[in-house]
């Protein structure tokens, strides 16, 4: 089973190192010690973690929203905006994460889209590669 450092976790997580042991101490984040006495975050548990907050996130934007289909959710704000005669193509970051998608011209009129506004970007596909770190 893999453990993670404390700073580890925190990358993988994008807070910070304090942040982690807030969690680890109030017993949301399963932690122990190593070998030699430094703490450590459980693989499993931390997978676990990131899959609860994931779904808390999930949850917040279908209250805020209508139901769709769609699993992967990004909140984010729009940062680039290029619009031509018939399409555009929005720029959105959400987190750690650049989001580029093409739209209509009109779709960016009706949704009143302009850099800083925040939207969220949804994501829909038959083909998704995972890669190990």
């Amino acid at each position: 089973m893999p453990t993670y450092s404390i700073g580890q976790a925190a990358r993988v997580l994008r807070v910070s190192t304090e942040t982690v042991r807030r969690w680890a101490d109030a017993g949301r984040l399963p932690s122990g010690r190593d070998g030699a006495g430094n703490r450590v975050v459980d693989g499993a548990g931390l997978a676990r973690f990131v899959r609860e907050r994931a779904a808390e996130d999930e949850r917040a934007v279908a209250a805020a929203g209508p139901p769709t289909s769609v699993r992967n959710s990004f909140t984010g704000i729009v940062t680039a905006l290029a619009v031509d005669e018939v399409v555009a193509r929005v720029e959105v970051q959400s987190g750690p994460h650049r989001i580029v998608s093409l739209v209509t011209r009109e779709a960016v009129d009706e949704l009143g889209l302009a850099v800083g506004v925040t939207v969220v970007a949804r994501v829909k596909s038959t083909s998704v590669h995972v890669e190990r770190s």
